[in-house]
């Protein structure tokens, strides 16, 4: 393997939230080489077209961030739309890399892998131990999807193919839009405007008590990329052949609530809360077990009102693109 600054890396879906903050990690850590191509330039659900572009490059690892992604509107309205992509995105690169003897990769998935009752917080050990929450269960389905053709590439060619599962990601880069997008970002940009148009009372959905966990979007990078460089003997002595993946989060959580008076602050928003308890609250509660993470080293770094507070600063920063 090459030393860390001649080595390839091509990061799929490097435009995303997750994507740009792995290359801002990577580069911090000193890689040089990071080849990326934009959806004009590579269509990663072409087989041929991402063959060829594997051949054409010689490539060392490769991060896997690139996804077809959305809200539960989304994702209730195009079920065939989330599996059919996501399954053509990840065979083709993941058969590509092996075709083209790329030893390392890293696969990045989703909490929603876990089934809808799992046991909280949720061990890794909870995937496919019974029945997926039915509004994303195709996109949930390509990702566990993602994690068997991992391991089986390990099982079957010997190599060293990773994955690893974020909770609730926030950050730069984020989806503001007013219909699709998730509570962290629908709810800065509705603090926001409620600064702006001076609003006595935000009205937030549910009752408040359900807990979340959020992860800011640079943890998850250095998470990722600490993942990708730790030794082979330290990955397997953490993990097990068929159920390798890896929890990515702080193992904290909080309510809406609290979620909800951080950004009241962050926001400088000095009106009145309303929760509308006539409005759905979802699971109660969704919170990752990160004890196989924390034992290979890492943990998170970003607490939840200094990240809120960074990723408001880009949406002000960026509000007329992110408001699309």
């Amino acid at each position: 393997m090459p030393a860390i600054s001649d080595q390839t890396i091509f990061v799929a879906g490097h435009k995303g939230m997750v994507g740009s903050a792995i290359m801002r990690r990577l580069k911090s850590s000193g890689y040089g080489k990071i080849l990326t191509a934009s959806r004009k330039e590579l269509d990663l659900t072409d087989q041929r077209a991402v063959t060829t572009y594997f051949e054409a490059n010689q490539i060392d690892q490769v991060y896997l961030a690139a996804a077809k992604v959305g809200g539960i509107h989304a994702n209730n309205a195009y079920p065939a739309d989330f599996i059919y992509e996501n399954l053509l995105i990840e065979a083709n690169i993941i058969q590509a890399a092996h075709a083209s003897d790329v030893q390392k990769l890293l696969f990045l998935g989703s909490s929603c892998i876990y089934p809808k009752h799992a046991e909280q917080p949720m061990r890794e050990e909870a995937l496919l131990t019974g029945p997926l929450e039915s509004t994303n269960e195709p996109y949930a389905i390509a990702k566990i999807a993602g994690i068997k053709l991992c391991e089986s590439y390990n099982r079957q060619h010997g190599r060293d193919y990773r994955s690893v599962m974020p909770t609730n990601l926030y950050g730069p880069h984020d989806n503001y839009h007013p219909e699709n997008s998730h509570v962290i970002p629908a709810l800065l940009r509705r603090f926001h405007e409620a600064v702006e148009k001076k609003q006595d009372t935000v009205v937030i959905w549910g009752s408040g008590t359900p807990k979340r966990e959020f992860l800011h979007v640079d943890d998850m990078a250095a998470a990722s990329v600490h993942v990708m460089e730790l030794s082979r003997e330290q990955y397997a002595a953490h993990t097990q052949q068929m159920l390798s993946h890896i929890n990515v989060g702080t193992g904290k959580d909080c309510t809406i609530r609290e979620l909800a008076e951080t950004i009241a602050k962050v926001t400088n928003y000095e009106g009145k809360l309303s929760f509308d308890s006539s409005k759905p609250d979802g699971t109660p509660r969704k919170l990752m077990d990160v004890s196989r993470l924390n034992a290979l080293g890492w943990s998170a770094n970003i607490d939840l009102e200094p990240g809120l507070r960074n990723a408001y600063n880009w949406y002000l920063e960026n509000k007329q693109s992110a408001r699309a």
